[in-house]
């Protein structure tokens, strides 16, 4: 069991959640007498140009990372969960638009089409939310759809057709249990890599517009200084490779405890 991993995610999300509730500094006060002052016991992490306090701010960027992060994973593999089963349970006319669609999507490069989305629309958190879901639900789906063809040749689940349980029944009480290791291995690997695809899209000043911030504006904001203020960029990346790292750990784990069933079954 990945504990570190899990304590350290715990760790990050409730200091996301409640720090600001104990940490006196705000995300948003202009300071003209602590511009880019190194990490002290006054500011852990710093200040940066403005003279804001660096952990306050990563504070508040970390909440709208982990939102963009889990809404997106959260919606990207419900949305490959129901295509993939679809696709994998009706076949034929259904599995060939499914193809076509997943083929289409995967024709473009994800973060080219991240670029062309986000260019042509007003980003919020919401948006980048269904931006990045839009780009993030092919994998799932291809990989429910293969496990569906699987489940579909179950004799069980030859009988319940054959006993005109209804198809809606069949693929939510009898697919969804078995399909739902997959999709939490996949919800995993998708909360880093949305969190990674928004730090890059903000990076890029795509991303989320001030004064709303994010672990990616604020390392976007520190680049500028980078070479005179090396915290203002270090502490929002550090924590981007904190995050990402503990839930690819976490992914891997479940993976092999997946596996591993599959084995004994």
């Amino acid at each position: 069991m990945p504990r570190f991993s899990i304590a350290l995610l715990l760790s990050i999300v409730l200091a996301v959640v409640f720090g600001a509730l104990f940490w006196p500094h705000s995300s948003y006060t202009f300071d003209a007498d602590a511009i880019l002052l190194p990490p002290s016991w006054e500011h852990p992490f710093g200040t940066d140009r403005l003279g804001r306090d660096l952990l306050a701010r990563v504070i508040e960027g970390g909440r709208v990372s982990l939102l963009i992060g889990i809404g997106s994973a959260l919606v990207s593999s419900l949305t490959g969960l129901v295509l993939g089963a679809t696709a994998g349970y009706f076949r034929g006319t259904v599995d060939k638009l499914f193809v076509v669609a997943v083929d289409l999507f995967l024709t473009f490069p994800t973060f080219f089409l991240l670029l062309a989305l986000a260019s042509y629309m007003n980003a919020s958190v919401w948006v980048l939310i269904f931006i990045i879901s839009v780009t993030g639900w092919m994998t799932t789906a291809r990989l429910i759809r293969s496990e569906s063809f699987a489940i579909t040749q179950r004799p069980y689940i030859k009988i319940l057709s054959i006993a005109g349980v209804s198809r809606s029944k069949i693929i939510f009480k009898y697919y969804t249990p078995l399909l739902a290791p997959i999709v939490l291995v996949s919800f995993t690997f998708g909360v880093g890599g949305a969190i990674l695809a928004e730090s890059g899209l903000s990076f890029l000043g795509l991303g989320i517009v001030a004064p709303q911030m994010s672990w990616g504006t604020i390392l976007s904001g520190g680049k500028e200084v980078i070479d005179i203020a090396w915290w203002v960029s270090f502490f929002p990346g550090l924590m981007i490779f904190l995050v990402t790292l503990s839930l690819m750990n976490l992914s891997n784990y479940l993976q092999q405890r997946t596996n591993r069933k599959e084995l004994q079954l």
